[in-house]
């Protein structure tokens, strides 16, 4: 398979030139008045807009979904075209990375290109090639060395299900293309400069909010609301398919790795039950034995079960971070970044450009990196559940346990009330008097004070004793929900003021900023309208008698619109009023004249 992505560059390059010849360039060059036959042509070939695609996301997302098996290869850094020493195995992996990239490159210029029936023969035939070359090599050798029987089947599905939805999907670009090149049909494939649920968003903001909200079901209140006015763009929904098949694969090894670690440990206990036979029952060797036993036996149970655990905490990742895209968006689009760090209000354009880039591929590596970790520390933790509360039951421990569990739980509870009852005392005599009676809290002046440092002193050297337990708890936390978050791209691990340092974090906030300044529905529908205008008034200039098409209409003056159009607006949305700029007469008119002047 190696060769074969070798050699898919020669078909790969083809249709790449193809594409390119029919494709023109916006400005012609020098080379365009000696060769004539060029005529603009061999234009820039874009697989796909990774900023403002809306159209063909799903066959995008199949797209990538196809090229997940080079992906995990990359990955696991199992793909090096050139053997080199160890100081240059990056460059190796950016030469590895960007041979698979032109491999798969006519499955994404095929969809995206304007000249449907040459894409849609061109995409269909390379697709097949790729489908018919990923059977053969299953169906000559389905086993491998790594996970034994079916291996390549294992593995290779998700990619054969995503080729055979391109194929489906070429074939009928073909046939709408083909109709629409007979006329028997009207093409639907136009580039409009402002989409439909863009203009749907914007006009929903202009209208005035209903009285009475409609209820909700708990699905929407509790889990997911569909908005028809937004719309994911081709790069979210292709990384979150390559992020779950990647996902899927990279699960699907780690049991097989945990399969063959299952079979040491069982040789492993075979030779210890040996052990102790052959030392005739000795009370040193045999308490040892059953304890490792145990503990294997323990460790291979909760492995088990926190693979399920860890498979579908990374799983509502992805379909979460989905729903935060959504949510940070709209509020940058009403200009709120209250929920982001300060330092990152304003994020370099540098920052941003680069991020988009960045993005989808840290994406999938941080959800199957964290994945790996949320599991270990799972298990971790599992185990020791084990050992503190389900296995002194099962030894006929469970009332020392139960009373070990008592004590720790009211420690626990007598510091936590402690640390509230002296709350409440500062609360109840060192703090005057509500200046009103309607105020929520006591204003933060001191009284009594010779009582309050009496009551400093004597708490000051329990505190220091406290303030141990809370630093090991505030360490414990720090660690549970690193852990917990740490294959969340679209939130910081970092404490405040180190956000900085968490560039996961950093490629989010810059992404989430490209959209917003490229893809904000009020402003691209300012942008419409205007172009909407220059081009009715360019048409009725070019006509001679161009002033008799709104003949019909009554003219109205543009000052007496755009006054309309204000009351309108603010009758819709009062609160708009508070932000205007005064009148500058009316308020020189409200200032008293001196008389003396």
């Amino acid at each position: 398979m190696d060769l074969v992505l070798h050699y898919s560059l020669i078909p790969s390059f083809a249709i790449i030139l193809v594409l390119s010849f029919l494709e023109r360039r916006a400005s012609r060059s020098q080379i365009d008045g000696k060769l004539h036959l060029l005529n603009g042509r061999f234009g820039i070939v874009i697989p796909l807009d990774f900023v403002g695609t809306f159209s063909n996301r799903w066959s995008f997302g199949f797209a990538f979904g196809a090229t997940a098996n080079k992906v995990m290869f990359l990955f696991s850094e199992g793909y090096l075209p050139l053997r080199v020493p160890q100081w240059a195995q990056a460059i190796v992996l950016l030469i590895g990375g960007t041979e698979v990239g032109l491999s798969y490159f006519p499955f994404f210029a095929c969809l995206a290109t304007e000249f449907q029936i040459t894409g849609s023969v061109l995409g269909f035939f390379y697709t097949s090639t790729w489908f018919v070359i990923t059977i053969t090599n299953i169906v000559q050798c389905p086993h491998g060395r790594v996970m034994g029987d079916y291996e390549k089947i294992i593995f290779y599905w998700p990619s054969l299900f995503c080729l055979v939805f391109l194929l489906g999907r070429f074939a009928l670009m073909f046939v709408k293309a083909l109709r629409v090149r007979l006329k028997m049909d009207v093409s639907s494939q136009e580039n409009h400069f402002l989409e439909v649920h863009q203009a749907q968003h914007v006009k929903r903001l202009v209208r005035k909010p209903p009285e009475r909200q409609a209820q909700k079901s708990w699905f929407q209140r509790k889990v997911y609301e569909w908005d028809p006015c937004f719309q994911f763009p081709g790069r979210m929904i292709g990384t979150s398919a390559l992020a779950l098949i990647c996902l899927y694969i990279f699960i699907v090894i780690e049991f097989y790795i945990y399969k063959e670690f299952s079979q040491e440990l069982k040789i492993l206990d075979q030779r210890f039950e040996e052990l102790v036979e052959s030392s005739n029952g000795s009370e040193v060797l045999v308490p040892v034995v059953l304890q490792l036993k145990e503990f294997i036996n323990v460790t291979q149970g909760v492995w088990i079960f926190t693979t399920f655990a860890a498979s579908l905490t990374c799983v509502s990742y992805v379909f979460h971070i989905l729903a935060c895209y959504r949510k940070h968006m709209k509020r940058l689009w009403a200009g709120e970044k209250h929920f982001l760090p300060l330092r990152s209000h304003e994020p370099a354009s540098s920052q941003s450009v680069a991020a988009i880039a960045r993005y989808s591929g840290w994406q999938i590596a941080y959800i199957l990196w964290g994945y790996l970790i949320i599991h270990v520390v799972q298990c971790l933790f599992g185990v020791m559940i084990m050992y503190s509360f389900v296995l002194p039951i099962q030894h006929g421990q469970g009332l020392e346990m139960a009373k070990g569990l008592g004590i720790g739980i009211l420690t626990v509870g007598i510091a936590t009330g402690l640390m509230i009852l002296q709350i409440k005392i500062a609360a109840r005599f060192f703090l005057q008097p509500k200046i009103l009676p309607d105020d929520k809290q006591k204003p933060l002046a001191l009284n009594n004070r010779k009582a309050f440092h009496n009551f400093n002193y004597f708490l000051f050297f329990y505190n220091v004793l406290l303030g141990l337990g809370a630093c090991l708890f505030r360490l414990l936390c720090s660690v549970l929900l690193g852990t917990w978050l740490i294959a969340r791209i679209d939130r910081t691990i970092m404490q405040k003021g180190y956000e900085a340092a968490d560039m996961g974090f950093n490629t989010w906030v810059g992404m989430i900023f490209m959209d917003h300044y490229h893809t904000n529905p009020t402003l691209l529908s300012f942008c419409h309208i205007l172009l909407a205008g220059t081009t009715e008034k360019k048409l009725q200039k070019s006509t001679k008698y161009g002033f008799f098409n709104n003949i019909s209409e009554p003219r109205v003056s543009t000052r007496a619109r755009t006054r309309w159009l204000l009351l309108y607006t603010l009758l819709n949305n009062p609160r708009l009023t508070e932000l205007r700029k005064p009148n500058v007469q009316s308020r020189a008119s409200a200032v008293p004249q001196n008389p003396c002047v």
